[in-house]
């Protein structure tokens, strides 16, 4: 396997690198983080805290966890991923949590872009500020009841937004690791 080193940039942009294999294949890089992190935030009355924002690559509003890069403060490129997710969840939605378990981890889409999801899992939420972002997001925050979140994206769907496909990997992430442990994630 050739190192990215190796290939060629064909651009340079602020915050992505398109690149371009010996052999033809394109794809993009962030040169500027370390990984992506994925948040499943559940409230004790067991409500799944998701985001909603408007994303320019797909033009519409996104349905989505709270999420965010790793790494891409400057002077804190090396921020653990747990300590992202920590600052994501609070800048994006007010939260922060007591519990967080790593639900799991993987390439985003693997023939686009050499990015790495982290998706982690948090209880135990405190309500510190309003959420809504930083620099300019307007992130709308939802409370979805964890027995409704399928029919609750269905019907934002029907209303023309998009859903990220995250929420129903990180809740059957959840499900399937409280059924290998001890502990119960659930209740």
């Amino acid at each position: 396997m050739m190192s990215e080193s190796d290939e060629a940039i064909k651009h340079a942009g602020k915050f992505l690198d398109f690149r371009e294999t010996e052999e033809g294949w394109e794809y993009v890089t962030r040169p500027n983080a370390k990984g992506c992190v994925a948040i499943l935030a559940v409230t004790e009355d067991k409500r799944v805290v998701l985001t909603e924002q408007f994303r320019p690559p797909v033009g519409k509003m996104v349905i989505e966890l709270p999420a965010g890069l790793a790494g891409d403060i400057p002077y804190q490129e090396q921020e653990p991923l747990v300590v992202a997710a920590k600052r994501e969840l609070k800048e994006e939605t007010g939260y922060e949590a007591k519990n967080w378990t790593i639900l799991g981890e993987g390439p985003s889409s693997a023939g686009l872009t050499n990015e790495f999801n982290s998706i982690f899992y948090a209880t135990g939420l405190t309500k510190m500020t309003d959420g809504g972002g930083v620099g300019g997001e307007e992130i709308k925050v939802h409370y979805v009841a964890m027995s409704d979140v399928a029919g609750w994206c269905e019907r934002r769907q029907s209303e023309g937004k998009m859903v990220d496909f995250k929420i129903f990997a990180a809740l059957y992430l959840a499900k399937h690791k409280e059924q290998n442990t001890e502990g119960r994630l659930w209740f």
